[in-house]
């Protein structure tokens, strides 16, 4: 290919938005797509430093703090005081918030696994190396890669 398969990825990458946006559409009603984000970070990287989030999200601190605070009001996340010292703010998503998160991403697995049953056997070992390929040429870290505190 003259292009190193980029259009096809392209191609993918418009399908993939189309599986994103279905299975976070119901999340919709709830949350922003940029709170969902800051949800998404909370649930996994568990109690977090504000300032941490604020990082990870390429946002301020006080952009950071309306969408935190919304989310406290909303029930999805909570503040914590820091175990070592109590004037640090630590971020957690509560139970309500680790559901929805579970939710949108149990959608958006079944939607997936039905796309990827629909390929031949010898495609889907393919894509699994792809998938795992690009993953680490984007620098998506795996869950477990990631510290407590958004490292």
């Amino acid at each position: 290919m003259d292009d190193d398969g980029v259009e096809d990825l392209v191609a993918a990458s418009r399908a993939l938005l189309g599986v994103v946006a279905r299975s976070l559409a119901p999340a919709l009603e709830e949350v922003t797509v940029p709170q969902f984000r800051l949800l998404v970070l909370a649930s996994e990287l568990g109690p977090v430093r504000s300032s941490d989030l604020a990082e990870r999200l390429a946002v301020g601190g006080s952009t950071l703090t309306r969408s935190v605070d919304r989310l406290v009001a909303g029930g999805w996340l909570e503040r914590r005081a820091g175990a070592s010292d109590r004037r640090e703010v630590l971020v957690t998503a509560t139970e309500a918030g680790q559901r929805l998160v579970r939710e949108v991403t149990d959608r958006r697995r079944a939607e997936l696994a039905r796309v990827v049953a629909r390929m031949a056997p010898r495609d889907r070992a393919l894509l699994a190396r792809g998938a795992a390929a690009f993953r680490r040429a984007a620098d998506e870290p795996l869950p477990e890669e990631l510290s407590p505190y958004g490292g």
